[in-house]
């Protein structure tokens, strides 16, 4: 399992590259405009000054009239019509002709020598080369389209640029004509091997990329097509402990689904903890089960599906008592756990410390252990409420020993019958970056005449520190808050933009405000309680999952392709300095 988190946060911190896109598709509009018009007045002070600005002004109006008309153009050429790609790659490539043309008057200011025409022809056609790479990576051309239509926007705004009895001399400057021809047939170089990159695993890296673009624009349909090709059907159980009031009327339920959110939003099963909630009423928490990348549903029929069994579950075990709540702390490891009839449910964290994803060998090791206990079934929820990376061998050991000590005191444990209420942020004004549409809940347990409450954020993961603050916030208030989980969610309410891909609860949301809807909603549980019975809920599942083979090829194509591009740009760069002293 510690392959596969390495791979996923590989290739999340690959695809964290794309940031380097502008938010907007204004801003690269209006910064376009910039930087051309700064390579026009460039090329008439620098390179053409005998003809004179003055009596050539007007070609400056004319060149960006070119450039947005050849942009609007543009999208007529890329597989999704998106004007937005559009634009970004004109202003990527429009800044390489414009650095080659200043580029060009310092050299000959440094040197001492007299300043080269080549220089226009060259930025011209390093723009082309730039968009033979950008149309085959991310726009989804062919490599022979993307020769035949590179050199559309920059001889159209060239033409206008230069003088017509100009055009010839100095397209035809053989250094420019040299050096461009070479970044032009270097660029196509990339394009296969970077393509190629993750074979046999993967036959298109660029397929891979232009599916994950377009789905950031919520056209997933691509994204999931391949990912479903890669899934294999599995068993996955999923596990509810339901309480229910006497008449029927209250009802609720923790669910620990055997499935992880994800991939990323919006693909897949990545907003499931949420239409598992919306399925049973609003009335359930959504929790994060022991699980990881390798169970995520790579699309939306297979949510679909898995939805529809779930409803299918069975009752395994019915009661009425259940034993006052056990927190067992060993250095940084945290459990808390209570006993329903004989069914223990362990909550582990290692807030405020945080870590990511609980791994598999550890619930196989407590299920071992609470069964040689003769516990029925042992229900076990990361509560993946702090940030973290993978958890280390100590605090793992630790982990495990809190959770078997857990299990042993709570054998000696007296029961009581149980009263509980629930309510959630369904009618408050609760919207925030940081929270999925599931919003917030809270559940309250009256054991043996003491009041314990259990809270739930629809979120990925938390603030490390938040979890603290707002228990601290409840105790103060005479409440006892046991502990606050988050269902993992990968819906994103917003793209945030930055390396994660989202916002962690508490990092857009104070934790004094958490506080606040969180003792709102405590209140409202707290004036609902009602005698309850619970009953264990169990369903397996048969559906298709990514697996890990998926995420291990993804990370070494995407690998590759960087190592290939590094290589590529620190030679394209040496070679673009030796135009410099010629």
């Amino acid at each position: 399992m510690e392959q596969e988190s390495d791979d996923v946060s590989n290739i999340h911190n690959r695809f964290s590259l794309t940031l380097v896109n502008p938010s907007s598709h204004y801003f690269s509009l209006v910064v376009s405009l910039v930087v051309a018009s700064v390579m026009v007045l460039a090329t008439y002070f620098g390179y053409l000054g005998n003809l004179g600005f003055e009596q050539n002004w007007y070609r400056l109006p004319i060149v960006l009239g070119v450039l947005v008309a050849t942009q609007l153009l543009d999208t007529r050429f890329s597989k999704k019509k998106e004007f937005s790609k559009s634009l970004h790659s004109s202003l990527f490539g429009n800044m390489l002709w414009t650095v080659t043309v200043l580029m060009g008057i310092l050299s000959s200011v440094v040197l001492a020598k007299e300043i080269e025409l080549f220089f226009i022809v060259f930025g011209l056609l390093l723009f082309a080369s730039f968009r033979i790479g950008i149309y085959t990576t991310t726009l989804g051309a062919s490599l022979k389209k993307a020769w035949a239509i590179c050199f559309i926007q920059p001889l159209a705004m060239y033409f206008v640029l230069i003088p017509q009895d100009m055009w010839l001399s100095i397209l035809y400057e053989p250094v420019g004509l040299a050096y461009g021809i070479s970044f032009m047939i270097i660029a196509s170089v990339w394009s296969v091997l970077t393509d190629r990159a993750g074979r046999p695993g993967m036959e298109s890296t660029h397929k891979t990329i232009q599916a994950y673009l377009a789905s950031q624009g919520n056209d997933f349909e691509d994204a999931e097509e391949l990912m479903e090709q890669r899934s294999s059907e599995t068993k996955v159980t999923t596990s509810q402990l339901r309480l229910s009031s006497p008449n029927g009327k209250t009802d609720f339920r923790m669910v620990l689904p055997e499935i992880h959110p994800g991939p990323y939003h919006p693909v897949g099963g990545s907003n499931i903890p949420y239409l598992i909630y919306k399925n049973l009423s609003s009335s359930a928490m959504v929790m994060h089960s022991i699980s990881d990348h390798s169970l995520n549903l790579p699309s939306r029929n297979e949510v679909e599906s898995y939805l529809k069994k779930i409803e299918d579950s069975k009752v395994k075990e019915e009661g009425l008592h259940c034993t006052e709540p056990v927190t067992v702390q060993i250095n940084k490891a945290r459990v808390t756990g209570l006993l329903f009839g004989n069914n223990p449910f362990l909550f582990l964290s290692l807030s405020p410390h945080g870590m990511e994803d609980i791994p598999s060998y550890m619930k196989t090791e407590i299920e071992q252990y609470a069964e040689n206990r003769n516990y029925a079934r042992a229900m076990i929820v990361d509560c993946h409420n702090a940030m973290g990376e993978e958890i280390s061998k100590e605090d793992g050991e630790d982990m495990l020993k809190a959770a078997k000590s857990c299990l042993d005191s709570l054998i000696t444990k007296e029961s009581y019958p149980i009263e509980f209420g629930y309510a959630n942020s369904d009618d408050m004004d609760v919207w925030t970056e940081d929270l999925g549409m599931g919003g917030l809940g809270v559940v309250c347990l009256v054991i043996n005449s003491k009041k314990y409450f259990l809270g739930w954020a629809d979120a990925n993961n938390m603030e490390n520190g938040i979890r603290e603050k707002i228990i601290d916030n409840f105790s103060k208030r005479d409440y006892n808050l046991l502990e606050i989980c988050t269902s993992d969610t990968h819906y994103a309410p917003v793209k945030a933009r930055n390396r994660n891909g989202y916002y962690q609860l508490g990092l857009i949301t104070s934790a004094d405000k958490l506080s606040k809807w969180f003792l709102e909603i405590a209140k409202v549980a707290e004036s609902e309680t009602t005698t309850a019975k619970f009953e264990i809920l169990e369903n397996e599942a048969n559906v298709k999952v990514m697996g890990q083979g998926i995420y291990e090829d993804y990370s070494k194509a995407l690998d590759n392709s960087l190592k290939i591009t590094k290589a590529f740009v620190i030679g394209g760069v040496l070679f673009f300095i030796t135009s410099l002293f010629l």
